[in-house]
């Protein structure tokens, strides 16, 4: 099965555009105001209305306030809500929309747990653990740590890159990979040649 690409971190709509025409499955909109790559409700309308159909528009969320996340909902259409910090699986599940729950990869982070407390997320993103930091790490963590049986459902993120997701795909055999820092020319400005060379490369896994 073809592994699905999630680009992360779209603040401009002709990198939104760009990113699907390389073959994007689905581009990710940050709505966390400590992000570099942030951005307000109209700049993600503007996204998302550029981009062509059959692709999916992710909202990423950290804690928010439910105003905040109603507010988002209101004037874009997102497909998936990723929820990407200490959010309950009723809060997650509160807005009646489709989500992904992001899962830090801490030491004795147990995985199948996981899995059976967010049973109604259409996946889990496994990202890097650091002190302090939702994402946007830039560090990989150890792929051995994904247990086989759950690759299948997983979207693998986390310090993936152009030089480093052929071997990720190859190890984890995940649902998808979602990348952000590993495709840009600075934070929040994609370059189209790092997205080129990460699509290219992951389908050579």
């Amino acid at each position: 099965m073809r592994t699905r690409i999630k680009i992360c971190g779209i603040t401009r709509p002709g990198d939104g555009v760009e990113a699907a025409r390389l073959g994007a499955d689905a581009i990710g909109l940050v709505f966390y105001n400590k992000s570099p790559r942030v951005v307000t409700a109209n700049q993600a309308a503007e996204i998302a209305a550029a981009l062509p159909p059959f692709v999916s528009i992710v909202g990423l969320f950290v804690d928010p306030e439910p105003a905040n996340v109603e507010v988002v909902l209101s004037q874009v259409s997102l497909d998936l809500i990723q929820f990407h910090g200490n959010e309950t699986p009723d809060f997650c599940a509160s807005f009646g929309q489709p989500y992904l729950k992001a899962i830090r990869m801490r030491e004795g982070v147990d995985l199948a747990a996981e899995q059976r407390r967010f049973s109604d997320a259409r996946g889990l993103l496994l990202d890097t653990y650091q002190p302090g930091m939702p994402g946007g790490t830039g560090e990989a963590f150890e792929w051995n740590r994904v247990p086989e049986d759950l690759a299948a459902s997983i979207v693998l993120a986390g310090g993936l890159n152009p030089g480093n997701v052929a071997a990720a795909i190859k190890q984890v055999k995940p649902y998808a990979v979602d990348v952000s820092g590993g495709v840009e020319a600075s934070k929040g400005i994609k370059d189209a040649a790092k997205m080129a060379a990460f699509f290219k490369n992951a389908s050579r896994s």
